[in-house]
């Protein structure tokens, strides 16, 4: 979760852990741990059922629970911030692009703040967010940096997804190349 992933930021000199290191980090730092069966509910296991009996037609479906998010305080730190609820019946071990710096999400005070959603290997490939705010730091508005590396993500690896985007100067950006992308935008206290 994105809180742990902050202690890991501000606790350690490490920008990832994973598996059982991280578990045990989490631990000792007082996070409380769920059972997995906690996180899975009726209606998931259900669909996960459905899925298992057409495994084919679930390659086509990932990332159907991304919540990302990008901030501008008003002393100018940007931050962003990404969490997946991954791909069906992916492989024991696998990484997706959420955690991966440049990939899923990014942050840089002089250049912008990132989050993306979607096919996970698509995004690792092309380092996604790091493409979107290359874009941004060479002048590009957000909203055009955004549209221009989801083409580019498509037309290199055949991958979709979405991102949101925000500059340091405050201008903010959403674009996506799936059927729908869920949003909201907020400006000060409304």
């Amino acid at each position: 979760p994105v809180s742990v992933a902050r202690l890991v930021m501000e606790r350690t000199p490490h920008v990832l852990l994973v598996g059982a290191g991280a578990t045990a980090f989490a631990e000792s730092q007082g996070v409380q741990l769920l059972a997995a069966e906690d996180l899975v509910t009726v209606a998931a296991q259900k669909q996960w059922e459905q899925m298992a009996e057409f495994p084919a037609a679930v390659n086509s479906l990932f990332n159907r629970d991304t919540v990302g998010a990008v901030a501008l305080d008003k002393n100018g730190h940007l931050a962003a911030a990404t969490s997946t609820g991954g791909i069906t019946f992916k492989r024991a071990g696998r990484v997706g692009d959420s955690p991966i710096v440049g990939s899923g999400c990014y942050a840089d005070n002089e250049v912008g703040a990132i989050s993306c959603t979607g096919h996970g290997e698509s995004i690792m490939k092309v380092t996604l967010a790091r493409h979107v705010l290359q874009h941004v730091s060479a002048g590009q508005h957000p909203g055009i940096a955004c549209e221009r590396s989801l083409r580019y993500m498509r037309r290199r690896v055949g991958g979709c997804g979405g991102t949101i985007c925000i500059a340091p100067n405050g201008e903010a950006a959403i674009a996506f190349n799936t059927p729908r992308m869920v949003w909201a935008c907020m400006r000060g206290e409304s």
